[in-house]
């Protein structure tokens, strides 16, 4: 018999199941853990191969899988949700308060945040520590934003699943090196300390056109054969500049790549350099500053440009590819031109993206151009919330971000042993990461969209009523 003062309706959790299901879980985790975790192969004096017994690892993860699994069940799963499905409106959540907390910082506040940034680090931990701060963080994040804004026109925006958004990049990055470093110096080697902002429009405008290459051939294709023709593209490209020495100089890569330049002149410690010229103590940190402001200023373009065509037909014409190509279609849309002109553009920034790419390192090699990359990319998209700006900087921050920091988790040595390193878990918590969040926010964690045309007064809608385009 139900007691009078509890509803009928209220849902009761059996505390003996949660706790079995979170044993069994843990026990899963002790399975997959055995053979990842439990032993580290080592060489020792004799050149022979040693195994490294680390239980204590294992233990550990058995019991943060008991302890998550636990609290997902007792506090998660079976809370009592209610869904405003009329108004597309759900009851707030942790993560939902964050983003409204957050979004006021997305404008200009966070603008001044950013400028302010290499400013602010200098300020901190002075000249030579702020270098780590501005390159490893400030700019590798702003790199991974600006890729994630240009992979977002085209499966945030048009819903079309791109596995091989890396080839795009590689081809921004080679495009700039060869040009950089085999034509302008054979042909106008007076305009060397001009080649990145030459080179750079070049780069963009050849990574669009092999992005009209692409969709020439997968027109017809949608969802997971998209993917995949995609996904070879990807590795069609890795593999040419692998094989094809005599262009791309194979494994060896490109060396000698010229860095960006200030208006002509150069950051380097001759008396025609940066420091020089404007009287001040050589130093590598102008450099870097000099291309945290470079990437900045390139994802905001990508950023206003996104926003301005979002608005526009082309914008529009995007979505409703994304919601269902044949209501698209039967609207008098041409599907082609639209799907020429998002992997067109997209392809652009990408190509934006890898000539800074280039240019920041002073050598490029097909290793940095491997599938993983375009997985991270799309993960970035895909839990930042698809069509989501503001989405794509938080997934970035906590992905990139996240795993650089691991870096500085010397601490940690303390407790797990001089041997331990945290970096080496980084494929594990992203792979952990995307897990969760396909558990707790599969639409991503800003899950709202907000329609780019509207009458009269401009609503959020839940992520819950958006269609899942599959292009």
């Amino acid at each position: 018999m139900a007691n009078d003062n509890q509803p009928a309706n209220t849902p009761t959790i059996d505390l003996g199941a949660a706790v079995r299901d979170a044993v069994i879980a843990s026990l899963v985790m002790l399975g997959l853990a055995i053979p990842i975790l439990a032993l580290k192969t080592e060489q020792n004096m004799d050149n022979r191969l040693v195994l490294e017994p680390r239980w204590h690892y294992v233990w550990i993860a058995c019991a943060l899988v008991f302890a998550v699994r636990l609290a997902l069940t007792l506090f998660i799963w079976n809370r009592k949700a209610k869904i405003t499905v009329a108004k597309g409106e759900q009851t707030p959540t942790i993560m939902s308060g964050l983003v409204r907390v957050l979004k006021p910082f997305s404008g200009r506040a966070g603008l001044l945040f950013l400028v302010a940034y290499p400013l602010l680090a200098l300020w901190l931990v002075g000249p030579q520590g702020s270098i780590k701060w501005i390159d490893n963080f400030g700019i590798q994040i702003l790199i991974y934003i600006m890729l994630g804004w240009g992979l977002n026109i085209v499966v945030g925006l048009a819903g079309l699943l791109d596995l091989g958004y890396v080839a795009f990049y590689a081809v921004g990055a080679y495009s700039y090196a060869i040009i950089a470093t085999q034509v302008i110096p054979a042909t106008f080697p007076e305009l060397g300390v001009w080649s990145f902002w030459i080179c750079l429009p070049i780069a963009g405008l050849l990574a669009a056109l092999w992005g009209v290459l692409l969709g020439f051939p997968v027109l017809r294709l949608r969802g997971d054969y998209l993917a995949i023709v995609t996904l070879a593209f990807g590795e069609i490209i890795r593999l040419v500049l692998i094989n094809w020495v005599a262009f791309s100089n194979g494994y060896a890569g490109i060396s000698g790549i010229p860095r960006p330049s200030f208006f002509g002149i150069p950051f380097n410690a001759s008396e025609e350099g940066f420091a020089a010229v404007f009287g001040l103590e050589f130093s590598p940190i102008y450099r870097t500053i000099f291309l945290f402001y470079v990437i900045l200023a390139l994802a905001l373009l990508t950023a206003f440009v996104t926003v301005k065509l979002r608005r526009l037909p082309v914008g529009r014409a995007w979505e409703a590819l994304r919601e269902d190509e044949i209501a698209c279609r039967s609207l008098g849309i041409n599907t082609t031109n639209t799907k020429l002109t998002a992997f067109s553009i997209g392809a652009m920034f990408g190509g934006f993206a890898g000539a800074f790419f280039a240019a920041r390192q002073g050598f490029i090699s097909p290793e940095s151009f491997v599938f993983i990359e375009s997985a991270q990319i799309l993960a970035i998209v895909v839990l930042g919330g698809m069509g989501s700006l503001f989405g794509v900087v938080i997934s970035s921050i906590a992905l990139v971000g996240g795993i650089e920091i691991l870096r500085e988790l010397d601490f940690l040595k303390q407790i797990f042993g001089p041997h331990f390193d945290p970096a080496q878990f980084r494929m594990l918590i992203f792979g952990t990461a995307m897990v969760v969040m396909m558990l707790w926010k599969p639409r991503g964690l800003v899950s709202t969209r907000e329609p780019s045309v509207f009458l009269k007064e401009r609503k959020s809608i839940s992520g819950s009523l958006v269609k899942e385009g599959h292009g």
